[in-house]
């Protein structure tokens, strides 16, 4: 008995406090499904996968899932039977750091800023809205960005302006980087491995916050941060024990070394030079600031502003408003928000949301209702983790989040996306149609990738953005591998391969193992046995990237499907996959009544009929989910 009490104890510990305190994955094995297939509308259950119904489940076993090509509609996973679905869907991402945005995506972004600052000419988007709301949301009606009125639109920069602002930061970086030689030379500053200056525009809506009188701040460095890091680690690595030798102005004591110290004495240095470009320079906190007298429009971009800011509400007290205010020439603007909240029911987005199924997906009324969004796009089964100090987590810790995206207050767009250990998984987004010409599914990708970009340096594993799926035989879908570039995942080894190498296999197979590449580019020949999709061939992103009216995968996971246990199906396919004859079930971790057990402790509780039933949901199981996760989520029976 006390040998059982104990068994039962580690399982338990096993499953909850030895994931480092963040709770448990509980779920409930739903088994094999068949649907109608939204992406190729065959009409017949040609949609197979299998599903998993999740009460809670961690942030780091979800991120394990998706690694393993699993989604997840409100608190239902799925993963596709890619070998015997109709349309084979490859979980794509891309490294933020290493994103390079095209000339499409760059307009979208000039055109957000022109609308913000007043300068574009919104009646004439107007044809393309009306276009859009009165096709019911057809792809092909999505106005063109390349040929519309907008995309013909000058820069809201003027180029000269822009020219003269960049020169002027360039020339400031270079005097910066000129006077820290000169104080390396005199003495003042101790080393001579120091990094370069680089000085930015200071965002419009801290200008006057941080000037004093009718000054404007224009520019500011903060090169005396990296400076004083990079003399403190010298110090420490030399242990030198006469530091007053080597201190800034000769003073020992360790506040000499603070970037106010090094602030103020570049500075001073700097005074000249500025001077004579018409603008002055003072130290604060540590930042070198760049002032003009007068605002200096040429040297100023009319644009996006940023400020990033913690803003608590009820809901979140890690919610993080991005605040945009644009001013154009003629004093027009609009002032631009972006919220990210916890996920919960927001009236005001559910009526946005209704407005979007509505007309761009042309959804019946009855069919878009308050708890069909709760459950799709509200509940979520993820454990929220609370920030930590230890830049593990990023300030607004992980779970599943909405990302609100305000113009003047009103709301126009929502990302619905869940933040994970090691990347910002995009679920749906929904988008006010009046606002179509601002290709809204795109900026808001962009501002995603740019959010995980930065956030980087609050969670350094926090690398990737993860679009969802790729469906290479879906034509609507190919938009998400402009978005370059990006990895495929292969479907049986479960290793990341990049979209250009995978690309020209996709073109000739629906399904492939796409880590067998090394393989196939030596003349290997690819199964006969699996369709050939050549219709698709001709498709490029060039025409994709004109389409804004995107299908999410996440809207595909619940159409009318039932559920199968077929068991031929589902040995056949794991006949010819590979390595995967004997999966070991011993330390399948369940849950019974409260408890947590291992399977080898549990088995003798079935009879031989129900154990080999049993043993044949769990091999399937253990196969699409993984032996370690298998190991660690719990199997819930109720």
């Amino acid at each position: 008995m006390a040998e059982a009490k104990k068994m039962r104890s580690e399982a338990s510990t096993s499953g909850s406090v030895g994931n480092g305190g963040r709770g448990e994955s509980v779920v409930v094995d739903v088994g094999r499904r068949k649907s109608t297939c939204g992406y190729c509308k065959s009409g017949a259950r040609t949609s197979i996968s299998h599903g998993l119904w999740a009460h809670s489940l961690t942030v780091d076993d979800y991120q394990a899932l998706l690694d393993r090509g699993w989604r997840r509609s409100g608190c239902f996973l799925y993963k596709p039977d890619m070998e015997k679905t109709c349309c084979p869907s490859y979980t794509i991402r891309l490294k933020a750091s290493d994103f390079v945005p095209s000339k499409e995506q760059t307009r979208v972004s000039k055109r957000m800023q022109r609308f913000l600052n007043g300068t574009l000419d919104v009646k004439k988007t107007d044809k393309s809205t009306d276009e859009l709301n009165t096709s019911g949301g057809s792809c092909n009606s999505a106005h063109n960005e390349d040929t519309s009125f907008a995309a013909m639109e000058s820069s809201v920069v003027d180029c000269e302006g822009k020219d003269k602002a960049d020169q002027l930061m360039r020339f400031l970086s270079d005097q910066i980087d000129n006077t820290v030689q000169l104080c390396i030379k005199s003495g003042e500053f101790s080393s001579d491995q120091l990094p370069k200056a680089s000085v930015k525009k200071v965002a419009p809506a801290k200008r006057k916050l941080q000037a004093e009188n009718s000054e404007e701040l224009i520019f500011s460095c903060n090169i005396a941060f990296q400076i004083a890091a990079t003399v403190r680690r010298l110090k420490k690595d030399v242990k030198s024990t006469k530091s007053s030798e080597h201190d800034v102005g000769g003073k020992g004591d360790s506040g000499d070394l603070s970037p106010k110290i090094f602030a103020e004495i570049l500075a001073g240095h700097l005074k000249q030079p500025t001077e004579s470009c018409g603008l002055s320079v003072r130290a604060c906190n540590g930042h070198i600031n760049f002032y003009s007298a007068t605002q200096r429009t040429d040297l100023v971009e009319v644009g996006r502003s940023t400020m990033l800011e913690s803003s608590p509400t009820a809901n979140c007290p890690n919610d993080r408003h991005l605040k945009k205010s644009c001013g154009g020439p003629q004093g027009r603007h609009r002032e631009f928000e972006i919220r990210l909240k916890r996920s919960s029911f927001d009236h005001e987005e559910y009526s946005l949301y209704r407005k979007y199924q509505l007309i761009v997906h042309n959804d019946t009324p009855d069919h878009v209702t308050e708890s069909s969004y709760k459950r799709f796009l509200v509940d979520t089964p993820l454990v929220h983790i609370e920030p930590t100090d230890d830049n593990a987590v990023p300030p607004c810790g992980f779970g599943s989040f909405h990302q609100q995206y305000l113009v003047d207050g009103k709301l126009i767009a929502v990302g619905v996306i869940d933040i994970l250990p090691k990347c910002l998984s995009s679920k749906y987004l929904f988008w006010d149609p009046d606002l179509a010409f601002l290709s809204l599914g795109k900026y808001s990708a962009l501002e995603e990738i740019r959010w995980v970009s930065e956030n980087q340096v609050h969670c350094p594993s926090l690398q990737y953005y993860y679009l969802g799926y790729y469906i290479h035989s879906c034509s609507k879908m190919r938009y998400k591998a402009a978005y370059r570039p990006s990895e495929l995942l292969c479907p049986l080894r479960y290793q990341w391969v990049p979209y250009d190498i995978a690309k020209p296999f996709l073109d000739r197979r629906k399904y492939v193992v796409l880590s067998d590449y090394p393989t196939l580019q030596n003349g290997g020949s690819l199964p006969e046995d699996v369709l050939v999709n050549k219709e698709e061939q001709q498709n490029d992103f060039a025409q994709e990237a004109s389409n804004d009216v995107s299908i999410n995968d996440d809207e595909m996971a619940g159409v009318d499907s039932d559920f199968s246990d077929d068991e031929s199906d589902s040995e056949a396919s794991a006949a010819t996959s590979l390595a995967l004859e004997h999966v070991d079930l011993s330390n399948v971790l369940f849950g019974v009544r409260g408890a947590r057990l291992r399977y080898k402790d549990l088995r003798h509780a079935f009879d031989p009929s129900q154990r080999k039933f049993m043993e044949n949901q769990l091999q399937r199981y253990v196969r699409v989910v993984g032996t370690e996760l298998s190991q660690q989520m719990v199997y819930s029976l109720g």
